[in-house]
């Protein structure tokens, strides 16, 4: 059988794109968070799993939320972990083409001050120099607006977590904000901080921004402190660029519930990995890929 030349370098062009992919998945990038957060060390957690099952990942250390949700909408990310407010935001407001895979755990808002500080509740944060976290972090989104609900104003400085608990102690913040599981471990070593009650302006909170937000209690004993702390929840998010391929996103949402327990999710609401508790995204759709794995499991 004769072969025209064009047929013959379709073929060759073909067997050639075979040969350099090999047949391997395309590698997955994963954005997280800071090194040492919470989301860093759970992203590298996850991605190991991963590829004990074949998949290459790729971990993009980030400031976390705000910035993940951009690199998913302009394609330099392909999952990421964020807050359920910065995802709402994305979604709702921003239009971005974003999806969930899972609803995680719930995150505690943090409102941190010295032991000895005459800071008792949000309003007292008039006039004073607070950081509200990182450039791009969520704990920055909330923390505006837990300030901005509160009906006062403060001298923002944007530090991450450790830098925000050297510059409390150095006195050249007098708080700062901070939403994770609890305890969170570089908080819980600390012996001279406490927490201040945010859980009056949930109601507030929730009649602007809706349901991501929810009440929220750290228990008596975290931190050192002698009583629990009522403040503001909102849970943790993965979440996908809305075109991933489906059976990519199937794949990553049955390694996180399979492997759920070496991931060491913080102890909080939801950080046993739950499928029912999982599917709760609010504004967030649900990715094709992720709502077969949740229809495999409930049959």
């Amino acid at each position: 059988m004769s072969i025209s030349r064009r047929a013959l370098l379709a073929f060759v062009a073909l067997a050639a794109g075979c040969s350099a992919t090999g047949g391997e998945p395309p590698e997955l990038r994963l954005a997280t968070g800071p090194d040492g957060g919470p989301y860093g060390q759970l992203g590298e957690r996850l991605a190991a799993e991963l590829r004990r099952d074949g998949q290459a990942v790729r971990v993009l250390k980030t400031a976390a939320s705000v910035e993940n949700l951009v690199m998913l909408a302009d394609g330099r990310a392909d999952v990421a972990f964020t807050l359920a407010d910065s995802a709402d935001d994305a979604v709702r407001v921003r239009h971005q083409p974003v999806a969930a895979l899972a609803r995680m755990y719930m995150n505690y808002v943090h409102l941190v001050v010295r032991r000895d500080s005459a800071i008792a509740g949000p309003a007292n944060l008039a006039g004073r120099r607070v950081s509200i976290g990182a450039e791009g972090s969520g704990t920055a989104v909330t923390a505006a607006r837990v300030i901005a609900a509160a009906e006062t104003t403060a001298t923002f400085v944007r530090l991450g977590l450790d830098d925000s608990i050297k510059a409390l102690r150095a006195g050249r913040i007098e708080a700062f904000f901070w939403s994770g599981g609890v305890p969170t471990p570089a908080l819980a070593s600390l012996t001279d901080i406490r927490l201040v009650p945010l859980e009056p302006l949930v109601p507030v909170l929730r009649r602007t921004f809706g349901p991501v937000y929810e009440h929220a209690t750290v228990p008596a004993g975290v931190y050192g402190g002698a009583r629990a702390v009522p403040t503001v929840g909102t849970p943790s998010y993965l979440v996908c660029r809305a075109g991933l391929p489906g059976d990519l996103a199937f794949t990553v949402t049955e390694t996180l519930f399979r492997a759920r327990d070496r991931l060491q999710a913080p102890s909080a609401p939801g950080g046993r990995l739950d499928e029912r508790y999982a599917i709760g995204t609010g504004v967030v759709p649900l990715h094709a890929g992720a709502a077969r794995y949740y229809r495999s499991v409930y049959g």
